[in-house]
């Protein structure tokens, strides 16, 4: 793919490393703000076995207690939870199936809540430049409203390999119960920033070095011949409705369609983040 020239006279040169896009540090005793904790992102009720395991054992943030039904057979997963919230000394409270049925938040809770510490928001600026110095892989989603579709690409992302996500704060899902479940652990390992608008912060990963490509059925070149894929990208994706919206696809340097060969119009969002995600993958492990 080629991708597009600069949009507004703003595109950033392509120098090497990730600090591209200025190159300037902190300075001195100006404190890193990747770990500020702001209000909004959730993520501080986790129901599934597979998202509390992992909630435990990524040791991310605190974690206040563990919830779960009598009556249950404490093998495998359930099992291994129990062994973590011991070894870290997290409460554990065991209440009737039906007291814990109306805690639930959550269809299928799988016998077990924690309650834990929000997630910490991440500045846009730092998602541009991963500590580990790799070019940063990040998912933009643009108006997904369905905190299951968030879940599930926030898990399939991880899996891919990216590095940061971006929600807006403003017509976006965050991280409900529903969301963290669907991630199955994901979010203690993706850093995720919330932005006031996606448009204005497609420009800003401009600046920051970081070529945006937007997935949109109706563009005439494929996902696969992405060119940038190597370099430091985001891959932004729009709700199943309505997909990309008009500012977002505008501020894109590349819009990239996945090929559709059935007689359904669209992908479900979390479907086109899985192919997206995975694609932009291929490319980074073959350059």
């Amino acid at each position: 793919m080629s991708a597009q020239g600069p949009k507004g006279g703003n595109r950033r040169g392509r120098g090497g490393g990730p600090n591209r896009g200025g190159g300037k540090g902190r300075p001195p005793g100006d404190q890193p703000r990747s770990r500020r904790q702001k209000a909004g992102l959730g993520g501080d009720r986790v129901e599934g076995r597979q998202a509390v395991r992992e909630l435990l054992l990524a040791g991310t943030r605190p974690v206040r207690e563990v919830v779960i039904a009598t009556g249950q057979s404490q093998t495998g997963v359930l099992a291994q939870v129990m062994e973590l919230a011991t070894e870290l000394r997290v409460p554990v409270k065991e209440v009737a199936r039906s007291k814990f049925e109306s805690m639930a938040a959550t269809e299928a809770p799988q016998g077990v809540i924690a309650r834990a510490a929000p997630l910490a928001e991440h500045d846009l600026e730092d998602l541009a430049r991963p500590p580990d110095g790799r070019p940063p892989f990040l998912l933009v989603l643009d108006g997904v409203t369905d905190p299951g579709n968030v879940g599930a690409a926030l898990r399939t992302a991880e899996c891919a390999g990216v590095t940061g996500a971006v929600l807006g704060r403003h017509r976006s899902a965050h991280i409900t119960p529903a969301a963290a479940k669907a991630a199955a652990g994901a979010i203690e390992h993706v850093p995720m920033a919330v932005v006031p608008g996606i448009p204005n912060a497609l420009a800003r990963l401009g600046e920051l070095g970081v070529w945006t490509v937007g997935l949109d059925v109706a563009a005439p070149t494929m996902v696969y011949d992405m060119s940038v894929a190597g370099e430091a990208v985001a891959l932004v994706v729009g709700s199943e409705g309505r997909g990309l919206s008009r500012l977002a696809r505008q501020r894109c340097d590349v819009v990239a369609a996945i090929p559709l060969s059935g007689h359904l119009s669209s992908l479900n969002a979390a479907a086109a983040v899985a192919i997206g995600c995975f694609e932009v993958a291929r490319h980074r492990r073959s350059d």
